[in-house]
């Protein structure tokens, strides 16, 4: 795809989401055409779009940031390929979303802007997704879904679960990357989970589930019960230490966020040798910091690794009631330090001979980043998963 293609691709993206209201205008009048156009597709999405149509405009401003770098944007398009083999989706459904996402696009674009050559452009860069995930799931082998049994629920906070499932077959995950589950509560409704452990031969895979108030699935997930059967997706995403690296590595995470980290930590616990990882989790209160018995357990036998606990408060909510402090002082831990996690990252200076992997919410990854590089640390030193 040469500039000028690109050049006509942002530009129009731009314009049409340039406004407060314009993405979830473009959104709105997307699926109104697919559904209206092509019925049966309705089918394969939730009753509820709102998650739906914030992700999708997600998704589409992502590629559009990385057309100029296929190196990747086409690996990230062929994860999303063999994961959409979940829906069952075929050509004809590509087809009918990439022409739907077109009108849609020319409609809230204006017939000033939408030119000839930016129709071409735009079918271009369609052409580009739709084949690029239809080439990886065809080429893929692997199940289509994997179905996993709940083995065990443990409830860590009011508001965290632990759940541990086995899969019907084992997936072969990297660890830090995440999969889609959808639970028998809320059909249709997927959601991205980080397991917190690596792949494994018996099948078993674990996650960290924190309820989102107001949330449509989360609350569901947590109050699953042992024997109850999800469905995963295909692994996604791109966060890992390779092995033989000599590169020393800092990893910062917030809240569930460790759980991406924590597994990547203990699969690197299987090698011979390691780089340096200086590990800093973080959370609002000290009874947010759920893990640091793994984590000092992974420390005291692990010399390469440092872990830093981080809290906003000293204090913990009014409504956490326990007779353990999780905040008391535990083997191979450094001290907690109180404040918010990206300043205090960034005060140890600019990391500038780290990789770097950011996890947790949006606005907490753009946060850190953002204070990270301003204290020195190489943009294209720091990795995190595509925020949407």
């Amino acid at each position: 795809m040469d500039s000028q293609t690109i050049a006509l691709i942002r530009t129009t993206f731009k314009a049409v989401a340039a406004n407060e209201s314009g993405p979830e205008n473009l959104a709105r009048s997307f699926y109104a055409i697919l559904f209206t156009e092509y019925p049966h597709i309705r089918d394969f999405f939730p009753a509820a779009l709102e998650a739906q149509r914030d992700r999708l405009v997600k998704a589409i401003g992502y590629v559009v940031d990385e057309l100029e770098d296929p190196d990747k944007l086409l690996p990230f398009l062929a994860q999303l390929g063999r994961d959409h083999r979940k829906y069952g989706v075929t050509a004809e459904h590509y087809a009918a979303v990439g022409k739907s996402l077109t009108v849609a696009l020319r409609a809230n674009a204006g017939t000033e802007l939408w030119t000839d050559d930016v129709d071409r452009a735009w079918d271009e860069a369609v052409e580009l997704i739709a084949g690029t995930m239809m080439a990886a799931a065809e080429q893929e082998d692997t199940p289509r879904v994997w179905t996993g049994t709940v083995i065990e629920r443990r409830e860590t906070l009011s508001n965290l679960a632990i759940v541990r499932l086995r899969l019907d077959q084992p997936m072969r995950y990297a660890a830090g990357q995440y999969t889609s589950v959808q639970i028998p509560a809320r059909p249709r409704m997927w959601r991205y989970l980080s397991p917190a452990v690596p792949s494994n031969d018996n099948g078993e895979i674990e996650f960290h589930i924190r309820s989102v108030t107001g949330g449509w699935v989360s609350p569901a997930m947590m109050r699953t019960a042992v024997g109850e059967q999800w469905l995963l997706g295909s692994p996604l995403g791109g966060l890992g230490v390779p092995r033989n690296t000599r590169r020393k590595m800092l990893m910062v995470g917030c809240g569930t966020g460790i759980a991406p980290l924590r597994a990547q930590l203990m699969a690197m616990a299987q090698r011979r040798s390691n780089p340096r990882v200086h590990l800093f989790v973080g959370g609002h209160h000290p009874c947010d910091l759920y893990d640091l018995e793994m984590l000092s357990s992974l420390a005291v036998a692990n010399k390469w690794l440092t872990v830093t606990p981080v809290t906003e408060s000293n204090e913990n909510p009014w409504w956490y009631f326990d007779s353990v402090e999780p905040s008391r002082e535990l083997p191979g831990l450094d001290p907690r330090r109180v404040g918010q996690i990206g300043r205090v990252v960034a005060s140890y200076g600019p990391w500038a001979d780290r990789d770097v992997q950011i996890v947790g919410s949006p606005s907490m990854v753009q946060t850190t980043k953002f204070r990270l590089m301003a204290a020195g640390t190489p943009g294209a030193s720091i990795r995190h998963d595509p925020l949407f």
